[in-house]
């Protein structure tokens, strides 16, 4: 794995810049991918080894991203809306597995830290490069029990949404009433059809 100086100008470009929440999005994966025994995840054959389950949108899920390589289209990243700052680090081969947590702490010790920093952005910005892993984050071993139709690789499984014949794929329909529904059609949207029934011709 590339040192984390590197790693962190990787993120912050990739990302579109620089922020604390890069900072603990790196050393979180660089963290997470040690203590699961994998060095070099974003490469083969490492990278079909891990699952990383982010619990938050925001920044950090991009640095952790970006470090190890994973993502929702390789299925390989999966995203917990917990609203909490933590990843699970997950090693297929060996079912070793670590959630890490990024301590409130934290925050409050920066100047600590960064003591010759005023501006609190910056503050936290070198202070979490500074503090030792065991000051930015709590770290529990953990058993993840990943099923096999949330495994990187094709679907294997699909059905047709009785309500609205939508394909659903890996396992995330919904049994309602002795029907198979998807989970807009079981259970509602997130968004609302400005003319319901409606479907726009596209020229």
């Amino acid at each position: 794995m590339d040192d984390f100086n590197t790693l962190l100008e990787g993120s912050a470009r990739a990302h579109g810049h620089l922020c604390p929440g890069q900072v603990v999005g790196v050393r979180m994966a660089m963290l997470g991918c040690r203590l699961i025994g994998l060095d070099t995840p974003r490469r083969l054959p490492q990278i079909k080894k891990l699952i990383v389950y982010v619990e938050i949108d925001r920044c950090a899920t991009d640095a952790i991203s970006y470090v190890t390589g994973v993502k929702l289209g390789r299925r390989s990243l999966k995203f917990v809306d917990n609203g909490i700052m933590a990843a699970t680090f997950v090693n297929l081969e060996s079912g070793k597995a670590f959630r890490i947590v990024s301590t409130e702490s934290s925050r409050d010790l920066a100047h600590v830290y960064a003591p010759d920093i005023d501006d609190v952005r910056l503050q936290q910005l070198d202070g979490y490069k500074n503090m030792p892993d065991d000051v930015l984050f709590s770290v529990m071993p953990v058993w993840v029990d990943v099923p096999v139709h949330d495994m990187p690789g094709p679907s294997r499984f699909k059905v047709r949404c009785d309500e609205c014949g939508a394909m659903v794929r890996d396992k995330k329909e919904v049994f309602l009433n002795e029907r198979v529904l998807c989970r807009p059609c079981a259970h509602g949207t997130y968004f609302r059809p400005l003319e319901p029934g409606a479907r726009l011709k596209i020229a």
